[in-house]
């Protein structure tokens, strides 16, 4: 008998993708060129999702962006790939580094000034997860776009009764 691997996607298909590398050379404009990559990504979405991209959701997307791509520029070395993938419900913010291991939430602490950055991803997205890549790590958020969607696809009823 022998054991067979298989491949699968643990999500569907994206809809709609594109990655960007940024290095650790251009520290300042790579936070702000990755912000501006990923609302120009979420304003192509009306191609593939019945509606755009709620205004909230394109913020929130831009700030787990910025998070995860300073950590990388910060904390390893080498250049980091931004990959952004769209589904139908969902946005799937990757960064690879060249670091295998895994950024460390700390504990609350409003007195400490900076390396909030874990938990505001964690608190804004439905997952992270860090998975090991073939050159270091992705660190991968799962951001839910279903709210928003939910709100113009079922507006209320303003009739008065």
């Amino acid at each position: 008998m022998t054991d067979a691997i298989t491949a699968e996607r643990a999500v569907p298909e994206p809809l709609l993708s594109a990655g960007a590398v940024y290095d650790d050379a251009s520290r300042g404009g790579a936070i702000a060129s990755a912000r501006a990559f990923t609302a120009e990504f979420l304003a192509a979405a009306p191609i593939v999702l019945p509606v755009p991209v709620r205004e909230e959701r394109v913020e929130l997307a831009q700030l787990v962006v910025s998070e995860l791509v300073t950590n990388a520029i910060r904390h390893t070395a080498g250049p980091c790939r931004l990959l952004l993938e769209l589904g139908r419900d969902n946005l799937e913010i990757s960064v690879f580094d060249q670091e295998t291991a895994a950024p460390v939430p700390r504990g609350h602490d409003p007195r400490r000034i900076g390396q909030h950055g874990v938990e505001i991803v964690v608190a804004v997205c439905e997952s992270l997860t860090v998975e090991p890549a073939p050159e270091g790590k992705r660190v991968r958020a799962r951001l839910s776009l279903l709210p928003e969607y939910a709100d113009t696809a079922h507006p209320p009823d303003r009739r008065s009764r």
